[in-house]
């Protein structure tokens, strides 16, 4: 791979990087923006529900806007909005606005990992499986080290430092992309270019609409009705409104032309369906420790923002190391063997989370850490493998969109339930109800793996006879 090659990647990979680790480091900032806004665990978490909605919707957006304007303008446009928020964000006089620049914060990101990956797929011709590696490694190690380099940034100062931490890695970026990033035109011909109406049928910016809307209004109800532990007329009327709202998405998309959510694909393929219900359960479990943890720690035990990043240190180390042993593993014997031990270690880290007493020592919570950390390196690789046996060739786009969906929902509904189970704020019993709730949750999911399991037995063995 030639030097130019390189340099090109680790522009992209600077700047993709951005989106899990302001989505990780947050994790650790949580206890300090409750106490700097005053605000208790259900309101804090509209910090990270913002985040992965705003994600969830311009991520496609993002891919098909760059038809129209071209991906290097896409990238830096990013990278630009990304440099602006990380100045604004810590001036913010409210935790509204605060939000506000969170979803733009989102927005800029994921203009860049929506199209991140096709640069280095279109202007990197050879070892194209490294350079994709390579920058998978930006992407899951900024997401594992996310919460050690927050706890430091907030050890240093406060809540601010995540936002300004940005700032290095967003120059670095910017600098290199402007330099090395070739310079391409947009995909469709001008002469061809679309008006804006029937772009925004394209991008199915109704579908958008009912989503977002609904997805909001549900998770407003719900939240309001759990902080008041009550149902209101008020969180009963908007919950209502929500479903209604995502019940008139799913009816808009079996008949929209190109729905942003293409639902009539899980339909006509159940293999490709299970492989993403298996994900949000996945990403479920493992997000509500990513973020539930933190606070505990920081809340109930009392330990440092540093302390606590380098405790979730342990997760992101087993994680990255796991990751490339999982991929020789699954290269020889398949998804199956290895989703199934990584439900396994899920269930242990889940039971030593119910196990883990006011007390418990650094060494039992590493441990339960760990477990979820070589989880995720066997998830990592094992759940992209099993989406690929399961998805035919021709649908092989669509289906990597779903599966990106996928992880958002599941890493919504895992701050869903940590909100839930907190209320106000974290306590000990809140915590341990917690573990049990995932307990049953991995179980679950050991349950389908080993049916996942059995079915490839089944298979090979018919195949060998």
């Amino acid at each position: 791979m030639s030097k130019r090659s390189w340099w090109l990647m680790i522009s992209i990979g600077l700047g993709i990087m951005l989106n899990p680790l302001n989505s990780s480091m947050v994790a650790v900032a949580i206890p300090n923006l409750q106490h700097t806004f005053q605000l208790n665990y259900t309101a804090v978490s509209w910090i990270i529900f913002a985040f992965y909605i705003a994600s969830a919707v311009t991520q496609p957006v993002m891919g098909r806007a760059s038809d129209l304007f071209g991906r290097r303008k896409i990238f830096l446009a990013g990278l630009l909005v990304s440099f602006i928020v990380s100045l604004c964000a810590p001036l913010s006089i409210s935790f509204g606005w605060l939000i506000v620049f969170r979803i733009v914060q989102s927005i800029g990101t994921s203009m860049m990992v929506a199209v991140g990956m096709a640069i280095v797929r279109i202007h990197i011709t050879e070892k194209q499986s490294t350079a994709l590696s390579v920058l998978s490694i930006f992407l899951s190690g900024a997401a594992a080290i996310g919460p050690f380099i927050g706890g430091l940034l907030m050890y240093w100062w406060d809540w601010r430092a995540i936002f300004l931490g940005n700032i290095p890695f967003v120059i670095a970026s910017m600098l290199l992309a402007w330099k090395v990033i070739p310079d391409d035109k947009a995909s469709i011909p001008k002469a061809d270019r679309l008006t804006l109406g029937k772009w925004m049928i394209r991008i199915d910016a109704a579908g958008i609409f009912l989503f977002t809307l609904g997805l909001v209004a549900l998770l407003l109800g719900v939240l309001s009705a759990q902080s008041s532990h009550s149902l209101s007329v008020y969180s009963f009327t908007v919950g209502l409104a929500g479903i209604i709202l995502l019940a008139a998405f799913i009816w808009h998309e079996r008949r929209a032309a190109s729905p942003f959510i293409p639902l009539r694909i899980f339909a006509r393929h159940p293999a490709m369906t299970w492989v993403n219900i298996e994900f949000v359960v996945v990403n479920l479990i493992f997000y509500a420790v990513f973020f539930g943890l933190p606070s505990y720690l920081q809340i109930v035990r009392h330990i440092s923002e540093l302390n606590t990043g380098i405790l979730m240190l342990s997760l992101g180390i087993c994680s990255l190391l796991v990751s490339p042993v999982a991929g020789r593993w699954i290269d020889r014997s398949g998804p199956g063997p290895a989703l199934l031990f990584s439900a396994m270690f899920m269930t242990l880290g889940s039971i030593g989370l119910v196990a883990l007493g006011p007390d418990s020592g650094m060494i039992g919570i590493c441990m339960a850490l760990g477990a979820f950390g070589i989880s995720n390196g066997l998830n990592n690789v094992g759940m992209q493998a099993a989406l690929f046996a399961a998805s035919p060739k021709e649908i092989i786009g669509v289906a990597s969109g779903l599966f990106s969906t996928s992880r958002y929902i599941g890493t919504i509904l895992s701050s869903l339930l940590i909100s839930i189970v907190a209320g106000t704020q974290f306590t000990f019993a809140g915590f341990r109800l917690l573990g049990v709730i995932l307990t049953i949750a991995a179980v679950l999911l050991v349950c389908m793996q080993w049916q996942r399991y059995k079915r490839h037995q089944h298979i090979s063995s018919d195949t060998l006879s």
